[in-house]
C-alpha cells in the first residue's frame, strides 16, 4: 500500500498538531460595560481597554451625540493601542432619522455593522415586528453602498411568544441573509431559550454575540462563566455554523468595579477560546 505524503504525515504527527485551529475571532467589549467611566473620560477609557488586551470595542447610543472632533480623537486613541471598532449599538431614531450622520461616524471609527439596540416603543403585534423588519431592511439597502450592514440586538422580549410565535423569528424571517442577528446570550438564557439551538437555526447570521451571562441568584450581575450559559457549546456553534465575526463581552452590573470585571471577563473568554 502506498501512502500519500499527507497520509504519511497524518500517521506520524500527534493528533493535537493536526486539529483544526480555532478561527481568529476578536474578543471585544460592549462599552456599556464601562459606561460611567466612558462618560467621564472617553479617551482614557478606550485607552485602558486597549491596554487591557481587548481587540475590539462596540460603542453604544450616546456616541452619536459626540462632536465630530471627539469621534476623530477616539479613533486616534484606539489606533494608538491597536484597538478596533467593528460595530455600534444604535437606537431606531439614529438608524431611521440620522443615518447619514451614523454612517459618517461609523466610517471614522472603522465600524461596518450598525446594530439596532432594541425595538423601542410598543411592539404589541407581530405586524409591528414585520414593519420593523421592513424598515431595517431599507436601512440595510442604503448601507450596502458604504460596505456596511445592519442588524438587531435581542433582549428577553424577542424570545417571549407573541400570537404563537417568537418575535425574533418573525424578524429573522422578514430580513435578508446579510441581516445580522446579534445574539445577547444572557437575555436568551434568562427566558429559558436555548442559544445553541437558536444559532443552529440561523446559520451564517449570528455574526456577533454579546457575551453576557445570567444566573438564577444574581441575574445579569453574575460574571461571565459563572452563570447558566453553555459557553463552550455556544461558541463552537457560533464559530462553525453561526458565521461569528466578533465576540463582545457585556456586563450590565456586578459586585466589583467595572474595569476589574472587564479584566476578569477577558481572561475567562480567553480560556474558552484557548
Amino acid at each position: 500500500m502506498h501512502l500519500s505524503r499527507r497520509s504519511l504525515l497524518a500517521s506520524t504527527l500527534p493528533a493535537t498538531l493536526l486539529a483544526t485551529p480555532k478561527k481568529k475571532i476578536p474578543i471585544g467589549i460592549e462599552l456599556y460595560s464601562v459606561r460611567n467611566e466612558l462618560k467621564a473620560d472617553p479617551i482614557g477609557t478606550v485607552t485602558r481597554i486597549g491596554k487591557m488586551g481587548y481587540e475590539v470595542v462596540e460603542f453604544f447610543g450616546p456616541y452619536i451625540d459626540y462632536p465630530l472632533a471627539q469621534v476623530k480623537d477616539l479613533r486616534k486613541a484606539m489606533d494608538d493601542v491597536n484597538l478596533r471598532c467593528l460595530s455600534t449599538h444604535n437606537s431606531g431614531k439614529t438608524l431611521f432619522d440620522s443615518l447619514e450622520k451614523a454612517i459618517e461616524y461609523n466610517q471614522i471609527l472603522g465600524s461596518n455593522m450598525l446594530i439596532q439596540s432594541s425595538a423601542g416603543g410598543k411592539m404589541a403585534k407581530l405586524d409591528d415586528w414585520k414593519a420593523l423588519a421592513g424598515r431595517l431592511s431599507a436601512v440595510g439597502e442604503k448601507l450596502k453602498a458604504h460596505r456596511m450592514r445592519t442588524g438587531f440586538h435581542n433582549h428577553e422580549l424577542e424570545f417571549q411568544p407573541l400570537e404563537g410565535q417568537l418575535p425574533i423569528e418573525v424578524l429573522a424571517a422578514n430580513t435578508g441573509k446579510d441581516f445580522i442577528l446579534q445574539l445577547d446570550v444572557g437575555t436568551c438564557v434568562a427566558v429559558g431559550q436555548d442559544p445553541v439551538a437558536y444559532i443552529q437555526r440561523h446559520k451564517g447570521r449570528v455574526r456577533s454575540i454579546h457575551a453576557k451571562d445570567w444566573g438564577k441568584e444574581k441575574g445579569f450581575r453574575v460574571l461571565l462563566g459563572e452563570g447558566s450559559s453553555p459557553w463552550k457549546e455556544l461558541l463552537k456553534a457560533a464559530e462553525t455554523v453561526g458565521g461569528l465575526e466578533v465576540i463582545l463581552v457585556e456586563q450590565e452590573g456586578a459586585d466589583l468595579p467595572p474595569f476589574e470585571v472587564a479584566e476578569r471577563c477577558l481572561a475567562t473568554m480567553r480560556k474558552y477560546r484557548a
